[in-house]
C-alpha cells in the first residue's frame, strides 16, 4: 500500500499518512498477512478510538484521531464591505474561508493584503486560535485624550507640544527608554507562556514606547458631534496614538505560528499562514494567555504616553477613549442559526457592538473618527480600523517625494515632526469613502483633525 492507497481510504496526508506507512511496515515484520492490510488499515479508521492502546495500531489511531479536518471544497460565506478593494486582499479572505476551523467572515472596507488573514479580515472560528489572524503586532490600539489645552496651543505654541511628545516615548524598531517606565502591568503573571517570561525585561525597556511604520502620537484639534461620555459638544485639542504590543508581541507571534505551521505540514500552501492552535491544547492556552497579555501591555503603553504628555503638559484630560485590533475574542454569534461561542479574529479591524466606542484614524493628513458601534451580526459586529492602504510601502517610496509633500501637508495645516516616505496621506484610501461604506457599522460622534504628528523617522521596519 501506498499514499494513494491512503488518500482512497480516507486517510489524511500528514501525521497519519506517515503513521500509516509506519504501521504496515511494522504489522508485515510481526508476521501478518499481507493479504489483510487492506482490512486491517480499514478496521483502524473506521473506529480508531477502539485501537489506542493497541502496541501495534495506536500510533495510527492516535494520529487520525488529531488529524485536521481537509480544507472546504467551498469557502463559507462572508460579506464584503466597499467596492474594488484590492484584489489581492479579497483571494486572501477566500483561502481564509476555506479553512476546515472557519464558521463565519467579514471584509472591511479598509482592506489590504496581510500575512495569511487580510489587514481588515474578520474571522471566527471553533475552538481554535490563528496566531497570524490575530497579527504579528499583538493587540496594536487607538487611544485619544482630549485635554484641557487652548486650541491656540496648536498654532501659537508647536515646539512646547513637538518637546513633550519627544520626551515622552520613543519611536523606531528597538526602541527604548533608558530610564524605565512603571506601569501595573509588570505584575501580571509573565510566566504566563516561555515568550512572555523571556521577554519580560525586553517588555520592561519598551514600556511607553510607540514602535515604527503606521504607529503615531499625534496632536490635533477633536470635534464632539454631541455629548461623549461627559464631554460637551464643542472643539478641543487632543492626543491620538497608534502602536501595539512591540518586539514581545512580535516574538509571541513567532513562536506559536511556528508551532501552529509544524502541527500543519501538509496544508496546502495557501494555507500554511493560517494554520491554528486548539484552545484544548497546551500550546493554544499558552499563546491566549500571552495575546490576552500582550493586550494589557499595549494598552500599557499608551496610557503611559497619554499620562506622561498629559503631565509634561500640565493638562487635564477630560475625555479617555481607546480601542484595539488585531487581537481575538470569545463571543456569542448566530452561526448558521444557532447562537454558539465562537473565537473572533480581527486582525486590523475595530470591534463595533451595539453602543461600543471606537476610534477609527485617517491619515497624517486626513481626519479620523470616533465612532458608536451599531452592532451588525453580518459583521460580526466589526468595522475598520483605519482607512488602509491603497498601495505598498515599496510602492510610495518610489511614487513620492518629500517637496510635494511637504507642500501637501502644509496646505492642510498639518505639521510633521517625522514619519516615513512610505506613510505619506497619498498612500491611503480616502477616509471619507472608507466611512460612507460602512455607514451601517458604525455611527459618527465625533472627528479628530491631525494638526501635530510624530511617526517613526525613515528607513524603519513597518510592523504589521
Amino acid at each position: 500500500m501506498n499514499t494513494k492507497d491512503f488518500i482512497r481510504l480516507g486517510i489524511p496526508l500528514g501525521e497519519a499518512t506517515r503513521r500509516a506507512t509506519d504501521f504496515i511496515s511494522r504489522f508485515i515484520l510481526a508476521g501478518g498477512d499481507k493479504t489483510r492490510l487492506e482490512e486491517e488499515v480499514k478496521a483502524i479508521i473506521a473506529t480508531p478510538s477502539a485501537f489506542t492502546k493497541d502496541s501495534l495500531r495506536s500510533e495510527l489511531a492516535k494520529a487520525l484521531i488529531n488529524a485536521p479536518p481537509p480544507p472546504r471544497t467551498e469557502p463559507i460565506k462572508y460579506r464584503q464591505w466597499g467596492e474594488g478593494l484590492e484584489h489581492e486582499a479579497v483571494m486572501q479572505m477566500e483561502k481564509a474561508c476555506l479553512l476546515p476551523v472557519a464558521v463565519a467572515g467579514a471584509l472591511m472596507p479598509d482592506a489590504h493584503v496581510g500575512y495569511g488573514l487580510p489587514i481588515g479580515g474578520v474571522l471566527a472560528t471553533e475552538n481554535t486560535v490563528i496566531p497570524y489572524a490575530v497579527g504579528v503586532d499583538i493587540a496594536c490600539r487607538m487611544k485619544m485624550t482630549v485635554l484641557d489645552i487652548p486650541a491656540r496651543e496648536l498654532e501659537r505654541h508647536q515646539d512646547r507640544l513637538t518637546r513633550a511628545i519627544e520626551a515622552e516615548t520613543r519611536f523606531g524598531v528597538g526602541a527604548s527608554f533608558k530610564n524605565r517606565r512603571q506601569h501595573e502591568v509588570l505584575d501580571a503573571d509573565w510566566n504566563a507562556s516561555p515568550v512572555t517570561k523571556q521577554n519580560k525585561d525586553r517588555a520592561w525597556s519598551q514600556l511607553g514606547t510607540s514602535g515604527s511604520g503606521n504607529h503615531f502620537v499625534e496632536f490635533g484639534l477633536f470635534t464632539a458631534h454631541g455629548e461623549i461620555r461627559g464631554l460637551a459638544p464643542g472643539t478641543y485639542v487632543a492626543l491620538l496614538s497608534h502602536s501595539g504590543s512591540r518586539g514581545t508581541g512580535a516574538a509571541v507571534c513567532d513562536h506559536y505560528s511556528k508551532i501552529a505551521f509544524s502541527q500543519f505540514p501538509d496544508l496546502p500552501s495557501e494555507l500554511k499562514r493560517l494554520a491554528w492552535l486548539s484552545l484544548d491544547s497546551q500550546e493554544g492556552r499558552e499563546y491566549w494567555a500571552a495575546m490576552e497579555l500582550m493586550g494589557r501591555y499595549a494598552a500599557a503603553n499608551h496610557a503611559l504616553i497619554h499620562k506622561h504628555v498629559a503631565a509634561n503638559l500640565g493638562a487635564e484630560v477630560l475625555l479617555d477613549l481607546e480601542n484595539h485590533h488585531n487581537f481575538a475574542w470569545k463571543e456569542r454569534h448566530v452561526i448558521n442559526g444557532v447562537e454558539k461561542e465562537v473565537i473572533v479574529h480581527r486582525k486590523g479591524a475595530t470591534p463595533a457592538g451595539q453602543g461600543v466606542l471606537g476610534i477609527i484614524p485617517g491619515s497624517m493628513a486626513s481626519p479620523g473618527f470616533v465612532v458608536s458601534g451599531k452592532g451588525n451580526a453580518e459583521s460580526l459586529n466589526s468595522a475598520s480600523h483605519g482607512a488602509g492602504r491603497v498601495m505598498s510601502r515599496t510602492q510610495a517610496n518610489k511614487t513620492f517625494e518629500w517637496k510635494k509633500v511637504n507642500a501637501f501637508l502644509r496646505e492642510r495645516g498639518v505639521t510633521l515632526i517625522s514619519a516615513g516616505l512610505d506613510e505619506v496621506p497619498m498612500a491611503y484610501k480616502n477616509i471619507h469613502e472608507v466611512m460612507a461604506a460602512q455607514h451601517d457599522l458604525v455611527t459618527i460622534l465625533g472627528q479628530f483633525d491631525p494638526k501635530l504628528v510624530k511617526m517613526a523617522p525613515h528607513g524603519e521596519r513597518a510592523e504589521d
